[in-house]
């Protein structure tokens, strides 16, 4: 699925990648080194605290991985657009890791029933683009040029090759689309149970303390997490107010972050499918 132009796209950004891959090799061996490795991952949203969870991660020496997809933002021309940019650029020098969310947030929302040996096809909805809250059907090729649209955007933003892996938007899938996008090159990301940190519930109900006290509490070594760039219905912000206290708690207990480069489920398929 990546042509031989992005490749080239890519290695023309050397200086920027060089720098990102500095800061991958020294976040690895502190994840290889540590007995109690987490995952936190990064989907975007409204951008609208980039800037105070970017200040986080710095101040707490926390490499993470985010999932990108161009969704309308507070301000500026969209996650992925040109505003933000400058800010992605960053994140990949400081030694972050990136993969696809899918370019127009798509969601799966049913696979196709289709005659025995024929191609899949899925119901799909994006929630952002020029077709944002219509349902029609997809094929497994339009569903990865998804996936790749928003990757290709990665690479020439921040100059690093994104992990082959993606996440789908609210996590809906199904085996179908699995292994579909497997055969485009990229494995899906879900969550783990406990880490599911609770930035997209009602604040009324799921107060920022509570959502705390539970995270410190049921999150286990292998955990990958799962929190936002910014959540638009949520009236009490999840981050920055529980991402400090979270990442500090879970480190006093021995707990390490590293990116899903490291993580024991995806760091073959990385490493067979990242060239």
């Amino acid at each position: 699925m990546r042509s031989m132009f992005f490749w080239l796209l890519v290695a023309s950004l050397g200086s920027a990648a060089a720098s990102a891959q500095e800061g991958a090799s020294a976040a690895a061996p502190a994840a290889r080194s540590c007995s109690k490795p987490v995952y936190l991952t990064l989907d975007t949203g409204h951008m609208g605290v980039a800037p105070q969870i970017a200040e986080i991660l710095r101040k707490t020496q926390v490499k993470v991985t985010f999932f990108a997809a161009n969704e309308r933002t507070k301000e500026g021309d969209g996650s992925l657009g040109d505003y933000w940019a400058p800010w992605w650029r960053a994140r990949a020098a400081e030694g972050h890791a990136f993969a696809s969310h899918t370019w127009d947030h798509t969601y799966w929302r049913g696979d196709v029933k289709v005659p025995a040996g024929a191609a899949p096809r899925f119901k799909l909805q994006p929630s952002q683009g020029p077709q944002a809250g219509q349902r029609f059907e997809g094929t497994a090729a339009q569903y990865c040029a998804q996936i790749q649209q928003a990757e290709d955007r990665l690479a020439k933003i921040t100059g690093t090759k994104p992990l082959p892996l993606f996440r789908a938007p609210g996590g809906k899938t199904s085996p179908s689309l699995i292994a579909a996008a497997r055969r485009c090159g990229y494995a899906h990301v879900g969550w783990s149970p406990a880490g599911f940190l609770g930035d997209e519930l009602p604040s009324d109900k799921y107060p920022n303390q509570q959502l705390l006290d539970k995270a410190l509490k049921d999150i286990r070594p292998g955990d990958i997490l799962l929190a936002h760039l910014g959540i638009w219905d949520r009236k009490d912000p999840w981050a920055p107010a529980v991402l400090q206290p979270l990442i500090e708690g879970l480190q006093a207990k021995g707990f390490c972050f590293a990116t899903l480069r490291e993580h024991p489920q995806y760091k073959d398929w990385i490493r067979q499918h990242g060239s």
